[in-house]
């Protein structure tokens, strides 16, 4: 069996879903190793910090691969094809549950509050990264699904821009255009934690 774990390491992920689908066990375990993190960071973020649904929707995700393999195209880049179903998963959840809640005020407050006793005013002290990740969640959930999923699919899965016009289904200039919209906007609203939190060029590209 550790035979077998360590050869499929070497294995694409294509190439073990290929044995997935042909009831490779093994292949499965090492597949979610690979995904399951990532994949889980992605839906916390979407589902606004919750992490029991994002641990429910993770659970979803691996079931539908074990349940029905097939439906993967092992000429396709698995990437991009799981994270369009987790992309959907989530885009449906937010129609089920008709609105999100907005947490901008409390993000404002609370950059207001710590501009006022100066923590952020130092560049030598390190932001509480704690407090940012949570203000800059809180921030993401003002966006909607086409720009909050664009950033996340960018900056914390490394996705490319061509992949993720694939997994939103539009083209790579909506997917530069919503980055660049998002980056700025996030940039203005978290500028109390860090001025240089993101770079922008003078003629409007993502560095």
């Amino acid at each position: 069996m550790a035979l077998f774990k360590h050869r499929h390491k070497k294995l694409s992920d294509e190439r073990l879903m290929e044995l997935i689908q042909r009831g490779d066990t093994s292949a499965f375990d090492e597949l979610y190793d690979r995904y399951s993190r990532r994949l889980l960071l992605y839906f916390f973020r979407e589902l606004g910090g919750n992490e029991e649904k994002a641990q429910d929707f993770l659970q979803d995700i691996f079931l539908k691969i074990v349940e029905k393999p097939g439906l993967f195209d092992t000429k396709r880049r698995f990437s991009t094809w799981i994270f369009t179903v987790a992309y959907n998963m989530c885009k449906n959840e937010y129609r089920r549950l008709e609105v999100r809640e907005s947490a901008q005020n409390v993000l404002i407050a609370d950059a207001a509050s710590d501009d006022c006793d100066g923590e952020y005013r130092q560049p030598e002290k390190k932001v509480d990264q704690k407090r940012f990740e949570r203000a800059l969640s809180a921030e993401l959930e003002t966006f909607d699904d086409g720009h909050r999923s664009a950033f996340l699919l960018r900056h914390q899965q490394n996705l490319s821009i061509r992949e993720i016009g694939k997994v939103l289904g539009c083209s790579e200039g909506t997917v530069k255009s919503r980055l660049f919209y998002t980056t700025q906007k996030l940039a203005s609203k978290l500028r109390a934690f860090n001025p240089h939190l993101t770079e922008v060029s003078t003629n409007g590209k993502i560095k």
